[in-house]
């Protein structure tokens, strides 16, 4: 029985849709995206009431992040602003704080403070919160549905950055490809106009994210991308500086690649060959590590912990995805558009397959262990979950590679009269003839082409099967390099967890007078949509009547509304309690009681119950100091 390959055209549509409904899926679930720092304080804090009105509404985040005039903005109940817009930095050692002073003589209510900045990993990141001075209002304040990164430019920025880390891999894997594995490609046509449209692919996109940066990281509106105020204030922040300096070593690369394709297909001498194609090798190195450091200095890598040591692990492990997907992009045009390819060729990109996942391997081992940290974060976070999923989709890849890999074996060389015709045909095509001829010439080539490949489909099933099982590697990899990037987006595994066990500790800090007491206790009742945090706080955090405040959210932040919340109190040490207290709901998320008393001071036992269902509920608790 004849062995085919599937049609280029049919299989490249599948290929396509499939791309196109996993981004799509992908970047639906990571919108809004998270980032790197957290907001892991404020003062007044949230929910809390305060007798006196403050000088000043400070932020504590967890990672440094850029601020700009209007980053921190305080609203009366009225929808007014209630801040003179003046951004204090706070920031002392290795606390990142800022704040913004009042005016004075604020009348009594609820204040809303909202909140929108960047990361040092470039991710924008918003928030809001509420407090009141004197006791609670009503707030006509309507803060915007849409998030920092979110909306139709989030999506349009997460495509983008998709598709310039695809035209990375086409360039600099084309490139590696032809001058490590196969030098007679360079004279190659798909080949050529492949490795050309990965670079075209990757400046357009850099330009298009360089426009959309503003509106990513400010308003979200699209209109806002062609603000020229906008975009030289974009120019000025380090993901500017990388975004710049991108398209500056994109113009070193196009003059590598017009070499690679223009003077090195035509040189016929072997030593002059050898020569120039160690230049192009060392120069393009440097030039693709550029590139990728352009990624390294301005994403996840650039900040948390180790930064020295993680970018150019960063940049090595950007390397070896592109040597490896890229490569791979471009054996596959070769076995469609020049079958002729020698079994000695795919036998050298093998190897280089093999090499780039031994460096993936190892770089990302590294990277999991820095931007996870730990088991529970592997399995209870995003990031460690599609992190899991990447890890899956690499393990399946290596497996289609190893097919492949049996393929190529069983492979024989073409025969003379194949790579006579096709080098005549290269030839052909860079000599000056005369126009009629030249165009007789190539209809001819085409339909002796066309009629070539036909044969070899029908008659090597070898050669068909490894089309397949690299066709099936090149969608694989499409899906891979999608959950990359949505990775490249998500908060940490780490910074996530940290940020949840904060102020989680058995004992908790002492109580300051006049302060309110804000303790952080997640749960799980083993329901559906059963975890979640309580944010639970007692103001003024002191002996006598205080209010309690109980915020219950998912993990993700959003308000959760659970049936029903129980707190109480207790003292072992003079065995008082427990006091049971029971807070009325005020609205999705939130619950509250006022009068509760603290009869003498001490560290107390809060024991917080909370139920999602008929069935599933769960205790938490945590002792504070109470004076």
């Amino acid at each position: 029985m004849t062995t085919t390959a599937p049609r280029l055209g049919t299989a490249l549509a599948r290929l396509l849709i499939l791309a196109a409904a996993l981004l799509g899926t992908l970047l639906a679930g990571a919108a809004p995206a998270s980032a790197h720092a957290a907001l892991t304080g404020s003062d007044p804090k949230d929910g809390a009431v305060v007798a006196t009105a403050p000088k000043e509404v400070n932020l504590t985040f967890s990672e440094q992040v850029a601020m700009s005039a209007d980053s921190i903005r305080v609203l009366d109940p009225a929808g007014r602003r209630a801040d003179t817009g003046e951004i204090l930095n706070l920031c002392s050692g290795s606390i990142v704080r800022y704040g913004v002073a009042l005016r004075a003589g604020l009348p009594d209510g609820t204040y809303t403070v909202a909140w929108q900045t960047v990361s040092a990993d470039s991710h924008p990141i918003s928030g809001a919160f509420t407090f009141s001075i004197g006791a609670p209002s009503t707030t006509s304040v309507a803060l915007p549905d849409r998030t920092a990164g979110g909306g139709l430019v989030g999506t349009l920025y997460g495509i983008a950055r998709y598709v310039s880390y695809a035209g990375f891999a086409v360039l600099v894997g084309g490139g590696a490809f032809v001058l490590a594995c196969w030098p007679r490609g360079a004279s190659v046509r798909p080949v050529q106009q492949t490795v050309v449209r990965g670079w075209l692919t990757l400046t357009g996109a850099t330009l298009v994210m360089l426009l959309l940066r503003n509106p990513y990281t400010g308003s979200g509106e699209l209109s806002d991308a062609f603000d020229l105020a906008g975009l030289k204030a974009v120019l000025e922040t380090k993901t500017g500086a990388a975004l710049t300096s991108r398209l500056l070593l994109l113009g070193a690369a196009a003059l590598f690649v017009a070499v690679l394709f223009g003077a090195y297909a035509r040189r016929t001498d072997p030593k002059e060959k050898k020569d120039l194609a160690f230049g192009l090798g060392l120069g393009g190195t440097v030039v693709a590590a550029g590139i990728a450091g352009t990624w390294a200095l301005a994403e996840h890598a650039s900040t948390g912990i180790q930064p020295g040591i993680a970018m150019p692990v960063d940049i090595l492990h950007l390397l070896a995805v592109a040597a490896w997907l890229g490569g791979l992009t471009v054996l596959l045009v070769s076995l469609y558009k020049a079958p002729s390819v020698e079994r000695s060729a795919i036998e050298r990109f093998s190897k280089v397959a093999f090499g780039s996942v031994a460096v993936l391997a190892a770089t990302g081992l590294y990277q999991s262990w820095r931007q996870v940290g730990s088991w529970s974060a592997l399995t209870g976070t995003r990031y460690g979950q599609l992190l899991l999923v990447k890890i899956g989709l690499m393990c399946v890849l290596i497996g289609i590679a190893w097919i492949s890999r049996r393929w190529t074996q069983r492979l024989a060389d073409p025969t003379p009269a194949e790579e006579t015709e096709e080098s005549a045909e290269a030839t052909e095509t860079t000599e000056a003839a005369d126009p009629e001829r030249a165009a007789q010439l190539a209809r001819q080539r085409a339909a002796v082409a066309t009629a070539r490949r036909k044969r070899e489909r029908d008659a090597d099933p070898e050669r068909a099967g490894l089309r397949r099982s690299v066709l099936t590697e090149a969608a694989v990899a499409v899906v891979l390099l999608a959950v990359t990037t949505v990775l490249t987006s998500t908060e940490p595994g780490r910074t996530e967890e940290e940020a949840a066990r904060g102020g989680t500790a058995a004992s908790g800090p002492a109580a300051v007078p006049d302060r309110p007491v804000d303790i952080r206790l997640p749960f799980d009742t083993g329901g559906a949509d059963g975890k979640g945090i309580v944010r639970l706080s007692l103001d003024p955090g002191r002996t006598g009547a205080n209010a309690l405040h109980l915020f219950v959210e998912r993990p993700n932040g959003k308000p959760l509304d659970v049936p029903e919340i129980k707190v109480a109190l207790t003292l072992e040490a003079k065995d008082v309690g427990p006091l049971p207290v029971a807070p009325d709901r005020i609205q999705t998320g939130h619950w509250s009681a006022s009068g509760v008393q603290i009869p003498m001071p001490g560290e107390w036992r809060i024991q917080v119950t909370v139920r999602t269902s008929e069935i599933d509920q769960t205790t938490i608790e945590k002792n504070v100091k109470i004076g």
